[in-house]
């Protein structure tokens, strides 16, 4: 009796089992890989940017039409904008390779909790898709943009981002989890990159924007967005950016255009930097430390210079350093008393320094920080010359 009961567990279980119950054809799908959402009159409006799986596929060919196509809803609620598209598209859409989440700038003043919220809980999206912030336009119009070389814009986007956070060092890649953990923090201020449509967006949207030499309207990240207390309060300048990436240790590589000791300039390559915030108090004052130590290589030279020389090094380096440092000085500026928003987390690195008197301080943050002392030392270091790149320059004295 107790075999027979044993197996028939088994076989309820292994028809249990048997084939997925959940499973849903790719061709019954509508693959979203961005997301759009603007408050517009007290109304979401909701995008979505869907592939069109044989204008992408490298076994079909191209039949001419768009490789991505976008709908487009209004609902009171987010949830119910996103439900309404199934009245437009033809498939129901699937959410699982999201890449991309495009706020509006309307929407992103009023803030990203509720938004946020939302498609962090939804079990059907993705959550490691990053988030960027449209500036002086829609997210339905970034959208709605196609672009050249990378057929789907939400890649494009993408791989701007990341392109630009390692070799220029203006953008920064921020992902769900990272702004839900900045949102549940007592600080709730952060960044996240911005973009912008460079040219007609009404160009952007016809196929012959993607056919031509000169693209007539182009995605471009050119900075930053600064939100405090979950708010978008103001853009950084690409410089004030990659001030920020210095502070944050975020920076892989950029390149600094500094003056030669005489005539003419030279453009260096930084390969790495490294960033040390320590904080203290000091009788009740606190302060901030930061240290920046750069690696770097001369990349172009127009000028008459000798790079094996110590003393032309020391001068590069001199230079180099200080220009780092003035833009920093001018971004601190900026965040201390322009916007007076803690991005840099020195708060937090107070109180890691010195937990007990941080306690008494915590509640004056917000008027202690526009005041607070922050010292920048830049270390910088040049190095990686050749042969090849003394004799250039011996050829242009000559």
């Amino acid at each position: 009796m107790k075999k027979l009961i044993t197996l028939m567990l088994l076989l309820t279980v292994v028809l249990l089992l048997s084939g997925c119950w959940s499973k849903r054809e790719l061709n019954e799908l509508a693959i979203v890989v961005a997301i759009g959402v603007d408050k517009i009159d007290d109304e979401y409006a909701i995008s979505i940017q869907v592939v069109d799986p044989s204008e992408v596929s490298a076994s079909h060919p191209s039949s001419g039409r768009t490789p991505v196509v976008t709908y487009h809803s209004k609902g009171k609620t987010l949830f119910e904008a996103i439900r309404k598209i199934t009245t437009l598209s033809p498939r129901k859409p699937y959410f699982a390779h999201l890449q991309i989440l495009v706020v509006g700038e309307d929407l992103a003043k009023e803030g990203l909790g509720y938004t946020i919220d939302f498609l962090g809980r939804d079990n059907e999206i993705r959550n490691d898709f990053d988030i960027i912030v449209a500036q002086q336009t829609t997210a339905k119009d970034v959208l709605n943009v196609l672009t050249p070389i990378e057929k789907i814009p939400a890649n494009k986007m993408l791989n701007s981002i990341q392109i630009s956070q390692d070799a220029w060092g203006s953008t920064r890649q921020v992902d769900v989890d990272e702004l839900i953990n900045k949102l549940n923090s007592d600080n709730k201020s952060y960044v996240l990159s911005k973009v912008d449509i460079h040219g007609d967006p009404r160009l952007g949207i016809d196929q012959t924007n993607v056919n031509r030499i000169e693209t007539p309207a182009i995605l471009q990240f050119t900075g930053l967005a600064l939100f405090k207390h979950d708010k978008l309060i103001g853009f950084l300048s690409e410089e004030e950016s990659r001030s920020y990436n210095f502070l944050t240790d975020q920076i892989e590589s950029t390149i600094e255009i500094v003056s030669c000791p005489g005539e003419g300039q030279l453009t260096t390559e930084i390969i790495t930097s490294k960033a040390k915030t320590d904080g203290k108090i000091e009788n009740g004052i606190p302060k901030i430390r930061v240290q920046i130590d750069v690696d770097q290589n001369v990349a172009e030279v127009h000028c008459d210079i000798h790079l094996n020389d110590e003393q032309t090094l020391h001068t590069i380096n001199e230079k180099t350093a200080d220009l780092i440092k003035t833009r920093i000085e001018h971004l601190l500026h900026t965040l201390q008393k322009e916007y007076e928003v803690d991005i840099l987390e020195y708060g937090a690195a107070i109180h890691r320094a010195n937990a007990r008197e941080w306690h008494h301080i915590k509640d004056d943050w917000s008027a202690l920080f526009p005041e607070l002392q922050v010292d920048v030392e830049v270390n910088v270091i040049t190095h990686g010359f050749s042969t090849l790149q003394n004799s250039n320059v011996e050829e242009q004295k000559e």
